[in-house]
């Protein structure tokens, strides 16, 4: 009996930090919608499934992390540039990549719900659960022993703990293998052996799993008979290929060098879901480094580092990110990590930093007949270079900065306040700019000093309620400060300007407001205060 009531306890636990998860996960979605970031595409149609627009604020939260990825990449590198390839390329493009061959996902249907999922996703979310369940452990430990507490040997002392860990490291390892080498009859066994479960009905009755192609198919051309099947682009990478030699020579690179782009991408999947983590048009911020063959995988450990430390610049909190190295290596990597993010639904895959050793330029050259070779002035001889690839989905930066930056805070006087803590250098809107009162010229001033702001700032104007209520509604959109415009502002030019995060509010004059805004949200100011 008190075995069985120790189990139920457990499971209760876990079911209600599941429960809380998703509240907070749906409290994001809501928010996102009801702020002005992100609507369903086609809405007034009923919408498309894994289809989103964003929203006034959304596009320029959007916006500001592409540059802060940009800057970091191409304006800080002298050795790094960039580069925007058309969404459209000839289709023998992905046939040497390997995409119309080996794009694929495994998937699985469960003959009762009728639903389909990614079989490799299923299994990874019940390895997440068994992480989580350490997680767990480990935490109760840590406020059991307090200050004493030794997280890395407590992993490998503890043996519920250890058992965790370890049947979480021999499942990963275990579908790895298979799907490397295509076994998809042991991908089904697994997920039969584990007793995965539809995660919606609870039924176990699943199909064998097949391997599905996710490109998108269009044609080029006026009429139908003449038409030249296409695909919209499922990677932005190919396009940084099939310009390497254009690139170097044009900018005389000299190795090691890289390549940089944003753009949209496209694949056709049938699993998508968890609003914009996984949608079927979405956009990457992607770095091609093109190193001397046998130096890949010193560049591969310096990438990962420094990306990592991109990440955490922003402030997010280090406990939310890890690595996951793969076991399963794609056709043209000779190593890759992920770095994953802590979303409100476990962690999963943000950035991907692959060693893609010669293979993508070596196959353009085998289908092109064209050479993409670099010449080595100091070696007087010609090679093709290796690859080491950064690659990181804007959307779902978006959603790590923004799910982790959603906060319900308690005040002292026991009322509540919902703020979106975004990293300042990200804000869409930098300051608010507020008069007291519609009336005695003070909106006049306001103007005003909206007007000589927005030269170096977004800032936006709000006179509509009272002051308290436009302070709480520029804290859900995340606005770092509001400026407020009163009657001594006729008397002395000064105003009261109101921090987002710790509600101070400091009387300074309006001539200082641009440096003291400056001081918290430009690049440059930021880095040196992370």
């Amino acid at each position: 009996m008190i075995t069985n009531a120790f189990f139920i306890i457990r499971f209760y636990i876990f079911a209600t930090i599941m429960a809380k998860q998703e509240d907070l996960f749906k409290n994001v979605v809501s928010h996102a919608k009801e702020y002005g970031f992100i609507f369903p595409s086609s809405e007034i149609y009923d919408g498309l499934s894994a289809v989103y627009d964003y929203a006034q604020n959304g596009v320029e939260l959007k916006k500001n992390i592409r540059e802060y990825w940009w800057k970091a990449m191409v304006q800080m590198h002298d050795n790094i540039v960039g580069l925007d390839a058309a969404i459209l390329m000839h289709p023998t493009t992905w046939k040497a990549s390997g995409h119309v061959d080996a794009f694929n996902d495994p998937l699985i249907d469960n003959k009762d719900s009728k639903k389909r999922y990614r079989a490799d996703v299923l299994i990874e979310d019940y390895a997440e659960k068994l992480n989580l369940k350490a997680k767990k452990e480990i935490e109760k430990a840590r406020e059991r022993f307090g200050d004493s507490f030794n997280e890395e040997q407590y992993k490998t002392t503890n043996p519920r703990v250890m058992e965790y860990l370890s049947k979480e490291r021999e499942i990963l390892e275990r579908m790895g293998r298979s799907l490397g080498a295509g076994d998809l009859e042991d991908v089904k066994a697994l997920i039969e052996e584990l007793e995965i479960a539809d995660p919606e009905t609870g039924s176990r009755n699943w199909t064998d799993v097949k391997q599905f192609n996710l490109m998108f198919g269009t044609k080029l051309g006026a009429s139908a008979e003449n038409a030249m099947d296409l695909y919209l682009r499922p990677e932005t990478a190919q396009g940084i290929f099939v310009n390497f030699l254009n690139v170097q020579k044009t900018g005389r690179m000299k190795i090691p060098f890289g390549i940089a782009q944003t753009g949209k991408a496209f694949r056709n999947e049938i699993v998508a879901r968890q609003f914009i983590f996984r949608m079927r048009e979405f956009e990457q911020m992607e770095m091609q480094f093109f190193v001397k063959p046998g130096e890949e995988m010193k560049w591969y450990e310096y990438w990962k580092t420094t990306r990592l430390n991109w990440h955490l610049s922003l402030g997010l909190g280090k406990e939310n990110y890890r690595f996951h190295d793969h076991e399963k290596l794609a056709h043209y990597a000779n190593a890759a990590a992920d770095i994953e993010f802590n979303f409100p639904f476990g962690f999963k895959e943000l950035e991907g930093i692959h060693s893609r050793t010669d293979f993508d330029l070596k196959a353009h050259e085998q289908y092109s007949g064209k050479k993409l070779q670099y010449f080595d002035n100091e070696t007087n001889s010609n090679y093709v270079p290796y690859v080491v690839e950064t690659s990181v989905g804007l959307d779902r930066m978006f959603l790590a900065v923004f799910a982790t930056s959603l906060k319900e805070e308690t005040l002292e006087d026991g009322s509540t306040r919902t703020v979106l803590q975004l990293p300042s250098v990200l804000a869409p809107t930098k300051a608010a700019v507020l008069p007291l009162v519609k009336k005695d010229g003070l909106p006049e001033i306001a103007q005003t000093i909206m007007e000589d702001l927005k030269w170096d700032f977004t800032v936006a104007y709000d006179e509509k309620d009272a002051v308290g209520r436009r302070y709480r509604r520029q804290d859900a959109l995340g606005t770092p400060f509001c400026i407020t415009v009163d009657h001594q502002t006729l008397e002395d030019e000064t105003v009261t300007i109101r921090h987002r995060d710790t509600m101070a509010q400091d009387r300074v004059k309006i001539s200082e407001l641009r440096g003291i805004i400056n001081a918290e949200v430009s690049i440059r100011n930021w880095q040196m205060k992370m």
